[in-house]
């Protein structure tokens, strides 16, 4: 290859699998003309990572996974050297492609105990097997990110914790998983986007620690991922001014934090991978194409994310760079490709998905995560209440033909209520229906994963749940982020609290064994929740 050919390689553009045709030509010109490096999926161009301003709603498409497929197929044949399928799979296909495997968030992993570090383990190899079957080699995954924020916007539930010791474990974990069966992992997003309040899709996150402070523990999982031989590891777009002079500089763009921390002082000489290029907080900052590819590539990245510029950033880069240079981000990524075994024309699909296998898993997961946070009112008060006619059971953000309520009709017969929205008219009439039942279950299925807008649960919703918890004896399961209940107010007085974290049949089924058995509850939370465990 030539200099020119070798920086192509360099270049991650996005593919967006529903996309159009005419769009899916002016990707495979870019691969035969650029010889660039690899390829990073997308569900559609409305999905998140490129859906800032016009909030276009993202349209489902059953074939999804089929048409991922095709293209990943499509694309190597046009490719003049192997492409490096990369995607964000942090809980699985699902994460970017509907009607697939998905497996819990990185919170729910996290409140699994050290014991069953083998269902994280499990976790990252079955995911890489999904990933194989569509022919996909490297997954932007798992994040190395220390969760110590509450109110972050972005990381939250996609953290295994707060514990630096359990992140870096269960990392490592998954990252054996994978790699056990062919597929490249990345740890993100260095040095730490765990503690920031910005979401680096839309601005700069700013971390005030110092390098000590950093060392002691966000960088902790870090370390233990170079030692244990990280295939690669992202920057993240956020500014550490005690590692700039004091300046608000991206991570991304900054070679004191990849030249000098990561690749020197760590010792990291894997990959290293830049976050999205488009997003706000680098992708406005130059007004000249091919500028912002050069910087970043300039700071230390070996690969250019979702860079949005390829022509004009290959030749910035020819006019800047020095042939040593290119020649040691080659070699990073050329030894990546050839662990992955692509070299060898072996990148179409391989395998087929499985659905049993991730249901049977989830169910594992499930029953060794659940966490019991409060628990004042045993079994058999519950079973007492529903002889004496004094028991219900109220789903918020679901109807009354959940799983959970189902798996409980058997042995727990008793009168079911719903609320699935916040509606003033709809909760009084509730109210007067319950004022009969002195004993509640209420299962909380939390509308969204992220913090924004209280989770999307409905103030009125929350108003309901105070005046409930002092009028009646109330059990509540959780079914989602546990930071939601930070927002919940009055849970003093409720006489039963139980997490589940995620709303999967698997976990509804296994949270109403543990309430029909009163089994023991093996999880514990993996963050600090005001009001609960601070």
């Amino acid at each position: 290859m030539t200099l020119e050919q070798k920086i192509g390689q360099f270049f991650f553009p996005a593919v967006f699998i529903n996309d159009t045709e005419e769009n899916i030509q002016e990707t495979e010109c870019l691969i035969k003309k650029h010889n660039i490096g690899g390829l990073t999926f997308f569900h559609s161009r409305a999905s998140a990572a490129t859906n800032y301003e016009t909030k276009k709603k993202v349209t489902f498409n059953d074939d999804s996974y089929k048409r991922l497929k095709e293209l990943v197929i499509r694309f190597q044949k046009c490719a003049p050297t192997p492409l490096l399928m990369s995607i964000d799979a942090e809980w699985g296909l699902a994460m970017r492609v509907e009607k697939t495997p998905q497996y819990p968030y990185a919170i729910t992993l996290g409140a699994l105990p050290n014991s069953a570090k083998l269902l994280v383990y499990e976790v990252g190899k079955q995911i890489g097997l999904d990933l194989k079957s569509a022919g996909i080699h490297y997954n932007l995954a798992p994040l190395a990110d220390i969760n110590n924020n509450p109110n972050n916007p972005v990381i939250g539930y996609r953290s295994f914790g707060q514990n630096k010791e359990k992140v870096a474990l269960f990392a490592m974990e998954y990252l054996r998983g994978m790699n056990e069966v062919g597929v490249l992992g990345c740890l993100k997003h260095f040095p730490g986007h765990g503690n920031t309040s910005v979401d680096s899709h839309l601005g700069l996150p700013v971390l005030e620690e110092t390098l000590e402070q950093l060392m002691e523990n966000e960088l902790f999982p870090f370390i233990k991922g170079i030692d244990n031989n990280v295939d690669s590891i992202m920057i993240g777009h956020l500014a550490v001014p005690a590692l700039n002079e004091g300046k608000n500089t991206s991570a991304t763009l900054s070679k004191s934090i990849i030249e000098d921390l990561l690749r020197k002082q760590l010792g990291f000489d894997g990959l290293v991978i830049s976050d999205a290029l488009n997003m706000h907080s680098v992708s406005k900052l130059y007004d000249k194409k091919g500028q912002l590819e050069w910087e970043a590539f300039n700071a230390g990245n070996d690969v250019l994310c979702f860079t949005e510029n390829v022509a004009e950033g290959i030749q910035e880069i020819l006019k800047n760079a020095s042939p040593e240079r290119i020649e040691a981000s080659f070699n990073r990524l050329w030894k990546c490709k050839h662990k992955a075994g692509i070299l060898n024309e072996n990148t179409d699909p391989q395998g087929n998905l499985n659905f049993e296998g991730a249901s049977i898993l989830n169910r594992k997961i499930a029953d060794n995560c659940i966490t019991k946070i409060k628990d004042k009112l045993n079994s058999l008060s519950v079973f007492e209440a529903k002889n004496n006619h004094k028991l219900a059971k109220l789903s918020l953000y679901k109807n009354t033909e959940n799983i959970f309520f189902k798996t409980l009709s058997n042995s727990l017969p008793s009168p079911e209520f719903a609320l699935e929205t916040g509606d003033e008219n709809t909760i009084q009439k509730l109210e007067k229906d319950l004022v009969n039942f002195d004993t509640l279950i209420i299962s909380l299925f939390v509308p969204r994963a992220k913090p924004l807008n209280n989770f999307d649960i409905d103030d009125s919703v929350l108003s309901f749940l105070k005046r409930l918890f002092t009028s009646k004896k109330c059990v509540l399961y959780v079914f989602g982020n546990p930071y939601a209940l930070q927002v919940i107010p009055n849970l003093e007085a409720t006489l039963g609290i139980i997490q589940l974290y995620q709303d999967f049949s698997e976990f509804q089924v296994g949270a109403a064994h543990q309430l029909l058995e009163n089994t023991q509850c093996k999880g514990a939370l993996p963050v600090i929740v005001r009001g609960i465990n601070d």
